[in-house]
């Protein structure tokens, strides 16, 4: 994890807001997005990246819920305030609210966006179990009991299913029609939590 004041109040944030399923998804999303990015070759901003991660569903948190945005937009939202808290340049500000926003991306190109590439492949990790067996099993085990996936389906699908009936137009909206609660439940992540 980022070493840097910001990463630490950017968990600080994350910790008061997310229920724990939640904190834990978001800080694996990182562990997920950072060992690929290594093991890949992909130059990323280590702190930037994290910050996205522990925002990338702030959104679907009741205080920061919006009725008129997509949870991920929302998240974007918040991750710039924060980032302007602390003191980052407009443009490293916009850079962490495309990558929330990207993260529901079907497909986000590294060249372009590494930390959103990163971060959309990590989530569909952590969510649905794709690719999850790129990493290797040892590697599996200790992110997951370092990090244990508690009741994060039930806790995602809720929030899913809840933005899809208010938004019906958004990304989770689409995520639910296409079956997410089939495929939440075959998540090999599940099997071996």
């Amino acid at each position: 994890m980022p070493g840097s004041m910001t990463s630490a109040a950017a968990l600080e944030v994350a910790t008061a807001y997310h229920c724990p399923a939640l904190l834990n998804h978001s800080l694996r999303a990182y562990v997920w997005a950072a060992a690929r990015g290594v093991a890949e070759g992909i130059a990323f901003d280590e702190e930037l990246l994290y910050v996205a991660a522990l925002f990338h569903d702030i959104g679907l948190v009741p205080a920061f819920d919006s009725h008129t945005v997509a949870f991920e937009e929302a998240g974007g939202h918040v991750a710039q305030v924060f980032a302007a808290g602390a003191g980052w340049p407009a443009e490293r500000r916009a850079r962490v609210s495309d990558v929330i926003v990207r993260h529901m991306w079907p497909w986000v190109e590294a060249s372009a966006d590494p930390e959103g590439n990163l971060l959309a492949r990590a989530t569909a990790t952590e969510v649905i179990g794709k690719d999850a067996e790129d990493y290797s099993v040892g590697f599996r085990a200790e992110v997951l009991e370092r990090y244990p996936r508690l009741d994060l389906t039930e806790q995602f699908l809720t929030c899913f299913q809840a933005q899809a009936a208010r938004k019906p137009g958004s990304s989770a909206a689409g995520a639910v029609r296409s079956g997410l609660a089939d495929r939440m439940a075959s998540n090999p992540l599940d099997s071996t939590a």
